[in-house]
C-alpha cells in the first residue's frame, strides 16, 4: 500500500524520532547502508545545488535562448542602491531578503537545468530549483547549520515520497501541480522542520502548499522545459515560504495532508492529456508560443 502521512506520523510517535528520521531509516534499510554513508550521500547532494549557483554565469543561456540570466537580472535589480533606484525613477524590491534570495537562486537553478547544467531533480529536473531556493539562502544566512539543512533534505525526501506513491511528482501524469507542487510541499515542510516544527506542523505545511497548488498544468511551451517553467520555480518557492509560516503560526489545514494529497491524484487523472506535458494546450497552444515553435524548428 502507498505510504501515508498517518503512517509516518504514527511511526515517530512510537519510536520517538523526528519526521527526518523517518527517511533516514527507510534510506538505510532500502539501499543497506549506515546513517553515516546515508547522511554522506544527501549533503553531497547539497552541495551540488550549492555548486550550481556559485559557477551560475549570466551569459549561459539555454540552446533554444528563450531562457537565461534572468536570475542575474533579479539580482542586480534587488543589489541597485536606493539612489540609483531613485534615479531610474523606480521603488525598491517589495520582498524581503531571504524571500528575494530565494527567488533568484530558483531562477539560477531553473536556468541551469535549461541549460544543461549539472542539477539536483528535487523530485524532478523542471522542478529543481524549488528545494534549494529555500534551503541555500536559509544556509547561507545562517539561520540553521550544515547538519540541520542535510535533516531538512530528509523530511523533503519523506514528502516526496509519499507523494510520489499516492499521486505523481510527474509533469506528463498529473500536470505542474506534480512538479513544481510537489517540489513547493517538499520545500514548504524542508522549512517548517527548519524552523521548530513538529510533524504536525510539517504535514500541515504540505497539506496548505498543495491546496495552494492543486490544479496546475504543464504546458510547456515548444515542449522544452523553460517556459513557464523556470519562472514557476520561483513561484513554488516563494509558495512554500508562506505556507511553512502559516503552519507555524499554528494554522492547519481543514482537509487532512493525506486526503489532499488524493485530491492532487484525482485531479491529475482528470486533467486533460493536453495539459499534461504534450505541450498541445494553455500557453504552449497560444500563437506566440506556436511561432516559437516554428522559429526553433
Amino acid at each position: 500500500m502507498a505510504l501515508t502521512f498517518r503512517e509516518i506520523l504514527s511511526w515517530c510517535e512510537e519510536n520517538h524520532k523526528e519526521f527526518w528520521e523517518y527517511m533516514l531509516y527507510d534510506d538505510m534499510h532500502i539501499r543497506e547502508v549506515s546513517a553515516e554513508e546515508s547522511m554522506h550521500k544527501m549533503d553531497a547532494a547539497f552541495q551540488v545545488m550549492c555548486d550550481t549557483i556559485a559557477t551560475y554565469s549570466k551569459d549561459r543561456l539555454s540552446r533554444s535562448g528563450l531562457v537565461g540570466a534572468e536570475g542575474s537580472r533579479l539580482e542586480d535589480y534587488r543589489g541597485l542602491e536606493l539612489s540609483k533606484l531613485n534615479a531610474l525613477g523606480i521603488k525598491p524590491p517589495m520582498c524581503g531578503d531571504y524571500m528575494g534570495d530565494a527567488m533568484i537562486v530558483a531562477l539560477k537553478m531553473a536556468e541551469s537545468n535549461a541549460c544543461m547544467r549539472r542539477i539536483v531533480a528535487a523530485p524532478t529536473a523542471g522542478a529543481c530549483g524549488v528545494v534549494p531556493a529555500v534551503l541555500i539562502p536559509y544556509y547561507e544566512r545562517n539561520m540553521g547549520s550544515r547538519e540541520e539543512i542535510v535533516k531538512a533534505l530528509y523530511v523533503a525526501g519523506a514528502i516526496g515520497q509519499v507523494i510520489s506513491e499516492r499521486a505523481s511528482i510527474s509533469g506528463a501524469k498529473g500536470g505542474c501541480q506534480a512538479e513544481i507542487g510537489s517540489a513547493a510541499a517538499m520545500a514548504a515542510g524542508a522549512l517548517a522542520y527548519l524552523q521548530g516544527g513538529d510533524a504536525q506542523t510539517i504535514c500541515h505545511s504540505v497539506a496548505l502548499t498543495i491546496k495552494g497548488i492543486l490544479g496546475l498544468v504543464c504546458d510547456p511551451v515548444a515542449g522544452l522545459v523553460e517556459v513557464p517553467c523556470v519562472k514557476r520555480n520561483v513561484m513554488g518557492a516563494v509558495h512554500a515560504i508562506s505556507c511553512a509560516d502559516m503552519a507555524m503560526a499554528g494554522i492547519r489545514s481543514v482537509i487532512p495532508p493525506d486526503e489532499v494529497i488524493d485530491a492532487m491524484a484525482e485531479v491529475g487523472e482528470k486533467m486533460d492529456p493536453s495539459l499534461k506535458e504534450t505541450a498541445l494546450g494553455g500557453l504552449a497552444a497560444t500563437d506566440t508560443a506556436r511561432k516559437l515553435e516554428e522559429s526553433l524548428l
